[in-house]
């Protein structure tokens, strides 16, 4: 028992560990506010373009906690730039898997559930990239 415990208190001491929860907690807010935006603007419009306004409105609101709650940092043009990359990457993915599913007849109201459950490690690997500090090589 003792060893879980150890375990535990290792995995628990990991920053990685810890930003990589905090990143899960935004993700999750943020999937939600993207989907709730999705359902209701797939009342007036085709699914893509619906999806699209979900993603950009989640997108604002993302970018601000991932800064703030996920690494405790402040927004810079550079975290910025890092992040909307790191988007625009993750966006072309979504976009790619949201089609796919929706040509193979998967129902709209579940196709972001399985895009944004197939995007998630991708989108943590390169924000942490982005968001955390790189040691420069000494000379």
């Amino acid at each position: 028992m003792s060893r879980v415990k150890n375990m535990l208190d290792s995995l628990l001491a990991d920053e990685r560990f810890r930003q990589f929860v905090r990143f899960g907690v935004v993700g999750v807010a943020s999937s939600a506010a993207h989907y709730a935006v999705y359902c209701l603007f797939l009342l007036v419009f085709a699914a893509t373009i619906a999806y699209t306004i979900g993603y950009v409105v989640s997108f604002v609101g993302n970018y601000f906690f991932t800064n703030y709650y996920t690494f405790h940092t402040r927004p810079s043009w550079r975290h910025f730039l890092g992040f909307a990359g790191s988007h625009a990457v993750n966006f072309c993915l979504h976009m790619v898997l949201f089609s796919l599913f929706l040509w193979l007849g998967v129902h709209q109201l579940i196709i972001p559930i399985f895009v944004m459950g197939i995007s998630v490690m991708v989108q943590f690997t390169i924000l942490r990239w982005v968001f955390t500090e790189r040691k420069q090589p000494e000379s």
